[in-house]
């Protein structure tokens, strides 16, 4: 059984996608997943451990079903939960349907749900209904979050560190699947 400590950060990144010029470090829900290493790097206490740093690299010309598909399901067996950033600029590409359906349906892993673009995400104690449209733009998610636990919030530092810290959407202790706030 893998030893499932990391946090998998899952975000989209434009199909077919190229290395050249700034690649991905230029794409819109990269930059999310940026911060969090950003903030782990500079505070070592801040509850992030990133699941992409734990295996072989890939390269972005690899082979799909031999190379990518295979290390990103690695990475998914070993960690305790999913940070999804979904913001406008998200869409439902292979690579990313893919991790949320083997994320979800083969490892039962909890979500954390971070919406960049609204802070708060709640209007009168209900979604946001631009937050519901945006599970439209990623169906994986959005047909299958009722099967574990997920937590819904803004991209703030202190919730994203409330979240990560929460035995509550850890795998190996995680509460009981539904919608959560924060």
């Amino acid at each position: 059984m893998p030893y499932r400590n990391g946090n998998y950060a899952a975000f989209y990144v434009d199909e077919p996608f190229y290395e050249g010029n700034l690649g991905s470090y230029s794409a819109h829900d990269f930059c999310y997943y940026q911060m969090l290493r950003m903030w782990k790097g500079g505070d070592s206490s801040f509850p992030f451990n990133d699941s992409h740093m734990k295996n072989y690299n890939v390269r972005d010309g690899s082979n799909w079903e031999h190379t990518l598909k295979p290390r990103l399901r690695e990475r998914l067996r070993n960690s305790k939960n999913i940070i999804l950033f979904l913001s406008s600029c998200t869409k439902a590409s292979v690579a990313l349907t893919e991790e949320i359906k083997y994320g979800i349906l083969s490892q039962g892993l909890p979500v954390i749900v971070v919406y960049p673009e609204f802070n708060p995400i709640l209007v009168d104690g209900a979604f946001d209904n631009r937050v519901y449209g945006l599970w439209d733009r990623l169906p994986a998610f959005g047909d299958n979050m009722d099967l574990v636990p997920t937590l819904h919030i803004p991209m703030t530092r202190e919730r994203i560190r409330t979240a990560l810290s929460s035995p509550n959407y850890m795998v190996q202790s995680m509460t009981t699947a539904g919608c959560y706030r924060l």
